[in-house]
């Protein structure tokens, strides 16, 4: 029997991208793949092919996978610069993206503009089979979610220059009894971005931002550290990032307005941490400032090579729903960079043919932090800051959001919504949605709401495929919100009772533990239509047994 030709092309498990042999051959819409390589054959392959397929040997022992890496670079013709945001055609401004520049000559803010042309030499199908095949490998840097995509996000940078603890790559998971249960759906799904290296979404854009830095700083550009105005999570992801690349950074954070897990990070890490008695707006002036006059490098959301990274996420969304496109997407939005950085993880699929439509996206605000919102309820008319009363939703307790006219955009151009999530309600959405082994963040409470209020009204139908983003940070850095719940004049009489009780038995926890040196928790559950009195019972239960520990 003839030997079996050769069925696979090799191309699309290479680090690189190769030429594409057809100019004519473009994607069709795609609908499902389940083998990724191009088959020039209708045959099975035979066992003596398989046995003469080429294996991947060990790299050697004294060899580490950023050395690896360094064996197997090739060249290509991909690139990208900066451009004024939503610029006019007729615009020629653009900068090197390693110029030290963060505005335009108008004093508008920048996007990242890759050279479309060359990418589309490569069909989607092409780029869908090259990103399926890095994920889950430790090859260096294609082990990152983020990196795997390195070709659409930095394409000039050198491998040996990237920062990474290969992140991204985040589960997406089906909310089968939160959906059926509260919201009559049968296709809602959350993406946990916080489950990442710091605990936080901002990892994504944190690796590209140092990464480049990394890359300025052996260029001699003058760059000493890198600062961020933050809220907890921003500087968590800075200051790691920067420590496992021996750079400086320097941290301003608002006075008494983040947790302590959140404090902890970037002190940990090495940053010099400051602590400004102001909101997040002020922090950010003050960056603002610091960085203009001094060579330290801006890594807050104004930048836009962090959304390079958060991009990534809603191409990742596409490859975990096997390149299918979700109907609707809800990202939380504080600064607002991540609503446009999802528009454009997915036009950019869209537009070189890896789908063939985009999602509505939806930005979901707090209602004490909200001027986005308030800016769509007007018709889009001149937009005004408001000053951001305090949220749960820390993270996204931001007044005078930078990137307002992104989002605007974004929007508009994925036919968006926005909606708005008070207090009562972003912490209703988390109790029901922790009632079904979920344990979300505020901040996804808030998105959740969106999809509440969506679904109620029937412009989310119960068939549409939802996609929840729980991005901003993980509650495990929030523990005291559980405790906190009920302290606020809004939340009603049974919720006071049912946080005082979690208030108490925390304090008998704690107690308990410290006479036992059993590190454990203890944890009650009440149903979400518990009485005033079966709170107030269990209330006197706890009691008692305080009582019985402590004797």
């Amino acid at each position: 029997m003839a030997a079996a030709p050769p069925i696979f092309r090799s191309s699309f498990l290479s680090s690189q991208p190769l030429p594409h042999t057809s100019s004519t051959a473009r994607a069709t819409p795609h609908i499902s793949l389940s083998i990724r390589a191009t088959a020039t054959s209708s045959d099975p392959p035979s066992a003596a092919a398989a046995a003469a397929a080429p294996l991947k040997h060990r790299r050697p022992a004294d060899e580490n996978i950023r050395e690896e890496a360094r064996r197997h670079v090739s060249s290509h013709n991909f690139s990208a610069k900066y451009v004024p945001f939503n610029a006019e055609p007729s615009s020629t401004e653009s900068y090197s993206l390693d110029e030290i520049v963060y505005r335009s000559r108008s004093g508008g803010l920048l996007d990242v503009q890759h050279d479309m042309e060359a990418l589309k030499k490569f069909d989607g199908e092409y780029w869908r089979s090259l990103f399926d095949s890095r994920v889950g490998k430790t090859t260096w840097p294609y082990g990152s979610g983020v990196w795997s995509k390195k070709e659409w996000v930095l394409p000039e940078i050198d491998s040996d220059d990237i920062v990474s603890a290969f992140e991204g790559n985040s589960n997406l998971f089906w909310a089968e009894r939160y959906g059926k249960q509260f919201l009559g759906m049968n296709d809602l799904w959350v993406k946990h971005c916080g489950i990442s290296h710091t605990g936080s979404f901002k990892d994504l854009g944190m690796t590209v931002l140092v990464s480049q830095v990394n890359r300025l700083r052996k260029m001699n550009r003058p760059v000493v550290g890198v600062g961020c105005a933050s809220t907890g999570d921003t500087s968590a992801a800075l200051s790691a990032y920067c420590a496992s690349a021996g750079i400086p950074s320097i941290v301003f954070l608002p006075a008494n307005r983040i947790s302590l897990a959140q404090l902890v990070q970037p002190i940990a890490n090495g940053a010099f941490v400051l602590s400004i008695d102001t909101d997040f707006d002020g922090c950010m002036q003050l960056i603002r400032e610091v960085t203009a006059e001094l060579p330290i490098y801006l890594a807050n959301s104004l930048n836009s090579l962090r959304l390079e990274g958060q991009k990534t996420a809603a191409i990742e969304i596409l490859q975990q729903f096997d390149w299918q496109v979700p109907d609707w997407v809800i990202v939380p939005g504080g600064n607002l960079g991540n609503i446009y950085a999802f528009y454009k993880g997915f036009h950019m699929c869209k537009e070189l043919g890896l789908v063939d439509r985009i999602p509505r996206l939806v930005c979901a605000q707090a209602a004490n932090a909200n001027p986005l919102y308030l800016h769509y309820k007007s018709g889009w008319k001149d937009f005004k800051a408001v000053k951001a009363g305090t949220t749960f939703a820390s993270a996204i307790q931001i007044g005078d959001p930078v990137s307002i006219d992104r989002a605007v955009y974004a929007l508009k151009n994925s036919n968006g919504i926005v909606e708005e999530a008070t207090e009562e309600e972003l912490m209703d959405a988390m109790a029901q949605a922790d009632s079904t082994g979920m344990f979300i963040c505020p901040h996804t409470g808030v998105a959740l709401t969106a999809l509440i209020k969506l679904r109620n009204s029937g412009i989310i139908g119960p068939t549409d495929r939802t996609v929840v983003v729980n991005m901003p940070i993980r509650r495990c850095k929030l523990r005291q919100i559980s405790v906190g719940y009920g302290c606020s004049e809004e939340v009603s009489t049974q919720q006071r009772f049912l946080s005082a009780l979690r208030a108490y038995e925390v304090l008998l926890l704690y107690s308990y533990c410290s006479k036992t040196k059993q590190h454990r928790e203890i944890a009650v559950a009440f149903p979400r239509n518990a009485s005033v009195a079966y709170i107030h019972s269990k209330f006197l239960d706890a009691l008692v047994k305080c009582i019985l520990y402590l004797v």
